[in-house]
């Protein structure tokens, strides 16, 4: 309904600057928002107030101007001016019933596809010289919730895993490979199955020795040139860490494959040619040996330009280097609309620059975008950085673990009965939803606590609570498998009824405001605001024992789009379902 309002009134604007009310050069983006009281309508629009200036006249003549020159439609009821110039819509109860009804029968349940972009997301993005651990999180779900959405709603888009596959870390595992074989060390290559221990190992030496950490810089250099024997080892500890990381991802249910890899390795052949187009531009400067570019925008509290380091010194290559390659890449081979990189928040300043830097130097094209969808950290319940009890970082694995023992033991609790099998699968469901959940369901760019009381609660906004709100809809279902609603017309007549109708229409919106911004946590907002509306819809209709068959199948069509609804919002978030728990 809201794209509705919006049309009627672009035909309303255009039709105002066809008599001249409105100058005809007039552009305006037409904001319709939902109305927080029903009293006051469905939707509401400003658009008077933004044009009261333009046309010379007061806003709420302005208003009835607009109203007047409205194009008729059956499905608003009444249109009314409001306070100083707000234009109220209330929509038809009947069409906002066809609406439903047609939602039903819909494998997009109503939502409108959206005008095809392709869109590049980098998301994820691990380094590959040790395990996952908790600060990968949040990129990779966060990620991964908005590439559904962005499908979902017809999108071309193309996932890049850009891991961190090269630099510094790397020559310091293959230094201490080298040091281990040279020493005829026949547990060398043994030692590579647990990928977090020998980075230790290969860590201490490069802290603890000059000799060490000079090869291994060198090495890196070796390896960024193309030499053999360091490319060998080096696929070595590829192969054994993206394992590791897409054994992590099926566990989380994330949509990477090995096909979307696409890390710092794959630009190396074209960061050589990267400095030299900077250079032919008249961008690079040398300051200490190394090539960089200084970009007047951009200056530390003492007035001095903050560098983008091109090459270091020795010859090697950095993360901008890197990204700048990425950008051009994304830009010309895979013709990106939109590039969205979700990367932690203290990244931004990183990002501000090599986005202006790639656009100065006419690496991406001018209508393509480049976003920065940076995020907060992951806290423990003392404020600070998740660690373990020892104070060290926390493995991935090791959270979900955890997460599911305390769902199986919640499960356990709440049905002592249950056989073992469906306890384990339904711990499994839980545990894993309740940490995505507890971190998609907080506001994108804010730290967060993380607690496992609170995430395993069945109140609130948590996971548990929407599994087990959908399992309560889907509950209903189990007991009316014999009726038959082929022929069953959806009425709204009650006010929960509609309540639960206009919430149910709004999930169109609400996924095109979660890509727009690449927030999740305004989808998990409105499945928590559904499961409340349909829970006081169902306290205030009975659905199985209403008056009369008619009540009764309409109610039964409301709470099937409600289930479809909850089960594929959550499937946009990256979270199975359950039929019971």
């Amino acid at each position: 309904m809201k794209e509705l309002i919006q049309s009627l009134l672009e035909q309303t604007l255009e039709s105002l600057k066809a008599q001249g009310i409105v100058p005809a050069d007039f552009e305006a983006r037409i904001q319709v928002d939902r109305t927080k009281d029903k009293s006051h309508g469905d939707l509401a629009t400003n658009l008077a107030m933004m044009l009261t200036k333009v046309a010379g006249k007061p806003p709420r003549e302005m208003a009835q101007l607009i109203i007047d020159n409205l194009p008729a439609s059956a499905q608003v009821a009444k249109v009314e001016i409001a306070g100083p110039g707000f234009i109220n819509f209330f929509i038809d109860d009947n069409a906002l019933a066809n609406q439903l009804k047609a939602a039903l029968g819909d494998a997009m349940l109503g939502v409108k596809a959206a005008a095809s972009q392709t869109v590049v997301v980098d998301y994820s993005s691990p380094n590959l010289a040790k395990e996952m651990h908790v600060g990968h999180l949040r990129s990779t779900i966060i990620g991964d919730s908005v590439v559904r959405a962005l499908e979902f709603l017809g999108h071309k888009v193309i996932r890049q895993n850009h891991v961190g596959d090269w630099g510094t870390q790397f020559g310091m595992l293959l230094a201490y490979m080298e040091e281990l074989r040279a020493q005829g060390d026949d547990k060398a290559n043994l030692e590579l199955s647990d990928l977090e221990s020998f980075y230790r190992a290969a860590k201490l030496r490069f802290d603890e020795s000059d000799e060490f950490a000079t090869r291994a810089r060198q090495l890196v250099v070796e390896l960024q040139s193309g030499d053999e024997y360091c490319n060998k080892l080096w696929r070595e500890f590829n192969d054994i860490s993206l394992s590791h990381c897409h054994d992590v991802y099926a566990r989380l249910g994330v949509s990477l494959t090995r096909n979307d890899v696409h890390g710092e390795s794959a630009y190396n052949a074209d960061l050589a040619q990267v400095v030299a187009d900077l250079d032919a531009k008249g961008l690079l400067a040398i300051s200490d040996g190394a090539k960089v570019v200084f970009q007047e925008e951009f200056r530390n509290k003492d007035g001095e330009p903050l560098p983008v380091i091109i090459q270091k010194a020795d010859g090697g290559f950095l993360y901008a280097t890197t990204d700048l390659a990425a950008m051009r890449y994304r830009s010309g081979t895979l013709n990106a609309d939109r590039v969205l990189y979700f990367v932690d928040l203290r990244q931004a300043l990183h990002f501000q620059q090599v986005f202006s830097l790639a656009r100065t130097a006419g690496f991406v094209r001018d209508n393509m975008t480049l976003e920065h969808m940076g995020f907060g950290t992951m806290n423990g319940e003392d404020g600070r950085p998740f660690k373990t009890r020892s104070g060290g970082v926390v493995k991935l694995v090791d959270l979900l673990d955890e997460a599911v023992e305390r769902a199986e033991q919640l499960v356990r609790s709440k049905n002592p009965d249950m056989d073992e099998a469906e306890v384990k699968e339904i711990a499994r469901v839980v545990g894993i939803a309740s940490v995505k959940y507890a971190d998609l369901s907080k506001n994108r760019s804010s730290d967060y606590i993380f607690s496992f009381e609170q995430m395993l609660s069945f109140e609130g906004n948590t996971a548990p609570y929407l599994l087990y709100a959908y399992t309560r809809v889907a509950g209903i279902f189990k007991k009316a498998e014999n009726i038959d609603l082929s022929g069953a017309e959806l009425v709204l007549e009650h006010d929960k009824e509609k309540e639960l109708g206009n919430k149910l229409a709004q999930f169109g919106e609400i996924l095109a405001r979660m890509v727009d911004k690449g927030q999740p946590h305004i989808l998990c907002g409105y499945l928590y605001e559904l499961a409340g509306a349909f829970s006081s819809f169902y306290e205030a209709c009975p659905v199985l024992s209403a008056d009369t068959e008619a009540a009764r199948d309409s109610r039964l069509l409301l709470s099937r789009l409600t289930a479809n609804t909850l089960k594929q919002g959550l499937s946009l978030l990256g979270i199975e379902t359950l039929e019971r728990m």
